[in-house]
C-alpha cells in the first residue's frame, strides 16, 4: 500500500518544535507537513508560520484554541515547557489525535500516568522523545548487549557530562534551573540515560541517590561580582560562566568548533579565538563577511528574540541569561549519582555531572566476556564503541555513523521511526510505547525521592503506589 504524507499541529514553537521537528518536515515534506502552529511568544509563532506556510486562520496563541477546531491534522507535536506538557497532550489524544511528546513527559509523577493511560483508553500513540534510542551509536550498542557477545552483564556505568557552559545556560540561568518551576535535572536531562539503561537492562529492582547544589551557590559568589555580568564583574576575565563570553564572544562555542573534524569548523573556530582583529579586519573590508561570522544558531536562536549583537547585549541586562551564575534562583542539583540494582542481577550506576570540559556520554558495560566502552559526543561528532575480548584479549573499534540532525541523527531517526509505525499500525515495535518511556521516568522520580530523603527505594512498590495514585 502507497505511503501517505502525515499532516501535523505544532504545539510550542521554540528550541525543539521549529529547529528540530519543523527541520525534518521541510526537507522531508513527502513525509511530514506540519498545517497549524500553537504559540504564545508572536515572534516564534510567525517565524513557524512563515517557514511551513501556515495559513493565519491556523496560528494560535494557545492549544485550547487549536482543540477548538476539532481533529484538523493526523499527529499533535507538543513541544511546550515539561510544566505545561500533559494537558494538550492529553486534550489532543482525546481529540482523536496520535501524540509527538518532547521529552521528559511531564513534570509530576501523577500527570506522566494520566498521559499513559490516556494514550492506552483512546488507542493513539503517544510517543515519547527519547531520541537517543534512534542513534546508530545505540542502537549499536544496544544490538552488542542484545547479542550475549559480552557474557552476562555484571556492572554497568553511564556519565552523563554536561559540559560546564550548558549546565551554566539550562540549569542555572534558563528554564530548567529550578525544580519547583521546571522538571528536576535528573528527569529533563536523564530521563534519555535511563531510557537506555531500561532499554538494554530490563526493569530496576531498587536505587538510592545522592548529590546537591555544590557550586552555583550565594556564597561561592567572588567577592565584588554584581547580580548582571554586564554590570563590570571585577573577575570577569577569569569566569569560565561570564555571560558576555557565552553569549557576545561565544567562546564556548568557538572552542567547540576548533576541534571539530570539520576543517572549515576548525578554521571558523580558530580565526574567531586566535585572530579576532583579522576577521574584524575582513569583515569592515568585505561587509557580508559580518553575517558569516556572527553565529546566530543554537542557544543564540532560541534564547534571544533578537539575536543581533545589540539585541543580545540588550536582553542581558534584564533579562535571565544575563545574571551572575552566583545570584540566581537555581536549585537543581550540579551533580548526582544514581545507583542501581537491576532486576536481572546486574548493577548501574548513572553520573551526573555538571562541571565537564565537553558536552558528551560515556558508557561501560562490564560482562562475564567482554567489556564495552563507548564515548558519544554529538557537538564534536566522536561516536565511539570498543569491545575489549577477555579470552582473546583483542580491542574491536567501532565507529557509528553520525547520521543527520541534532542527537547524533536521533531527531532525524525518531521523525523516520513516528512516519513509519502511524503508516503500519499493526507493527507498533518501531516506536517505543509510552508505557515503556514512563520507566525512566519512574526512575527519576524514585531518584529524587531518594537522593532528598537518603534511602533506598523499591521499584516495584514504587510503582505499585504510583500506579494506583497512593504516591505523593
Amino acid at each position: 500500500m502507497a505511503s501517505r504524507g502525515l499532516t501535523a499541529a505544532l504545539i510550542g514553537a521554540g528550541a525543539r518544535g521549529h529547529a528540530a521537528y519543523g527541520a525534518y518536515a521541510l526537507k522531508h515534506s513527502d513525509q511530514i507537513r506540519f498545517v497549524a502552529v500553537v504559540e504564545p511568544n508572536d515572534t516564534r509563532r510567525q517565524r513557524f508560520a512563515k517557514a511551513h506556510a501556515i495559513p493565519p486562520e491556523r496560528q494560535f496563541q494557545t492549544w485550547e484554541e487549536l482543540m477548538g477546531q476539532g481533529k484538523i491534522a493526523d499527529v499533535a507535536f507538543v513541544c511546550t515547557v515539561d510544566r505545561m506538557h500533559s494537558e494538550p497532550a492529553i486534550a489532543a489524544l482525546e481529540a482523536g489525535y496520535d501524540v509527538f511528546l518532547e521529552k521528559p513527559m511531564a513534570t509530576t509523577v501523577s500527570d506522566c500516568i494520566r498521559l499513559v493511560q490516556t494514550a492506552e483508553r483512546t488507542g493513539r500513540l503517544l510517543e515519547v522523545g527519547h531520541v537517543l534510542r534512534h542513534t546508530a551509536f545505540f542502537s549499536t550498542l544496544h544490538e552488542i548487549v542484545a547479542s550475549g557477545r559480552l557474557g552476562d552483564i555484571v556492572a554497568v556505568e553511564h556519565r552523563e557530562n554536561v559540559a560546564y557552559w550548558h549546565m551554566a545556560h539550562s540549569y542555572v540561568r534558563g528554564n530548567w534551573r529550578n525544580s519547583e518551576v521546571e522538571s528536576p535535572i535528573i528527569l529533563a536531562k536523564c530521563c534519555h540515560d535511563l531510557d537506555i539503561m531500561y532499554w538494554n537492562l530490563g526493569p530496576c529492582k531498587q536505587l538510592n541517590s545522592s548529590g546537591s547544589l555544590i557550586h552555583f551557590r550565594p556564597e561561592n559568589a567572588p567577592k565584588g561580582a554584581p547580580e548582571r555580568c554586564i554590570n563590570g564583574c571585577p573577575v570577569a576575565s577569569d569566569c569560565p560562566w561570564n555571560a558576555m563570553h557565552a553569549y557576545l564572544d561565544l567562546l564556548p562555542l568557538m572552542h567547540i568548533a576548533r576541534r571539530s573534524p570539520s576543517i572549515p569548523l576548525r578554521l571558523y573556530g580558530t580565526l574567531l579565538l586566535d585572530y579576532p582583529w583579522i576577521v574584524k579586519a575582513a569583515c569592515r573590508l568585505i561587509p557580508s563577511l559580518n553575517r558569516l561570522f556572527d553565529y546566530q544558531g543554537w542557544p543564540i536562536s532560541t534564547t534571544f528574540d533578537d539575536p543581533s549583537q545589540e539585541g543580545r547585549r540588550e536582553a542581558l541586562k534584564t533579562g535571565p541569561y544575563g545574571r551572575c551564575v552566583y545570584h540566581c534562583d537555581n536549585n537543581v542539583a550540579d551533580y548526582q549519582v544514581v545507583n542501581m540494582e537491576f532486576e536481572q542481577g546486574a548493577s548501574g550506576t548513572l553520573i551526573l555531572n555538571g562541571h565537564s570540559h565537553d558536552e558528551s556520554r560515556s558508557v561501560r558495560y562490564d560482562g562475564t566476556r567482554a567489556t564495552l566502552t563507548g564515548e558519544f559526543a554529538s557537538y564534536d561528532k566522536r561516536y565511539t564503541l570498543e569491545i575489549h575480548d577477555h579470552l582473546r584479549g583483542r580491542v574491536e573499534r567501532i565507529h557509528p555513523e553520525a547520521g543527520d540532525g541534532q542527537h547524533g541523527g536521533g531527531d532525524t531517526g525518531i521523525m523516520n521511526s513516528l512516519f513509519y509505525a502511524l503508516q503500519d499500525r499493526s507493527n507498533p515495535a518501531s516506536v517505543s510505547a509510552a508505557r515503556e518511556s514512563l520507566e525512566s521516568h519512574l526512575m527519576a522520580f524514585a531518584a529524587e525521592e531518594a537522593r532528598h530523603k537518603g534511602n533506598v527505594v523499591c521499584m516495584s512498590e514504587f510503582r505499585r503506589q504510583t500506579i494506583s495514585g497512593q504516591y505523593q
